[in-house]
């Protein structure tokens, strides 16, 4: 907790409606450098959380999550994303939409689409903070023992 509260990047992460100290340091971690992915849908491929093709060798019907990436990155935005549906976060609206969308069963699931949503975001400001994302915080100071 202490760590997520010293770090940039973390700091940064906690920013977003729906990460706390614990989702950003997992993203912190997992993520690492954003700046090695050229953009955020590799993010997105990263975390294992884009659409499976069509492939004669796998035969597996297509639209299925390929799940190959990172489970705790999918986790940590599951995580942030299941706070949409709550009426004060940002996306709390593209959050409804698609829940009605979903309700008549030829919508997206709503909180894939959010998770997909925060995971660019997350890519977009780590990417902008650079070297600083990346920096360990400093040392805290000793305290002194009373005796």
């Amino acid at each position: 907790m202490d760590f997520a509260r010293r770090q940039a990047g973390c700091r940064a992460l906690q920013a977003h409606y729906g990460i706390g100290w614990l989702c950003a340091a997992i993203m912190w971690a997992e993520i690492g450098d954003a700046r090695r992915f050229t953009s955020s849908d590799q993010l997105v491929r990263y975390a294992g959380l884009d659409v499976t093709v069509y492939s004669s060798d796998t035969k597996r019907s297509p639209g299925h999550l390929s799940r190959q990436g990172c489970p705790e990155l999918r986790w940590a935005a599951f995580e942030a994303a299941k706070c949409a549906a709550r009426r004060g976060s940002p996306d709390y609206a593209y959050y409804r939409k698609l829940a009605a969308k979903r309700e008549g069963h030829n919508g997206k699931n709503p909180t894939l689409a959010v998770e997909r949503k925060i995971l660019r975001r997350c890519y977009h400001m780590l990417r902008d903070l650079g070297d600083a994302a990346l920096a360990l915080p400093e040392a805290r100071p000793q305290q002194e023992v009373a005796a």
